[in-house]
């Protein structure tokens, strides 16, 4: 039996933000690799930690990678907020045509 409409696009929105998540991941990963020379697991580490609102495990040593590290986390911030609205556009979109709401653009 095929999925309902609702779980089709609850899966397609989910199947974005984890995509947006594994994207902010890597680009963490990768900036800490690179521009502070920590090593590929400590970078992911970090940059887990930081994308998941907890903060830096490491002392970080150079000018880029504090630099980094700061813009990383306030991009992760608006992240987290873009990936919860991502994933409740179609509960929320059902929830509109339950009570049979509309807008007007």
């Amino acid at each position: 039996m095929p999925f309902p409409l609702f779980m089709r696009r609850v899966a397609r929105w989910t199947s974005l933000a984890f995509a947006v998540v594994m994207v902010s991941l890597a680009a963490g990963v990768c900036g800490y690799h690179y521009l502070d020379g920590l090593p590929w697991v400590d970078s992911l580490l970090n940059a887990s930690m930081i994308l998941g609102g907890m903060g830096p495990v490491d002392p970080l040593k150079t000018t880029a990678g504090k630099i980094f590290a700061s813009v990383y986390a306030l991009y992760s911030g608006l992240a987290l907020i873009a990936v919860v609205g991502i994933m409740l556009t179609p509960i929320l979109h059902r929830v509109m045509h339950q009570f049979h709401m509309t807008y007007k653009e």
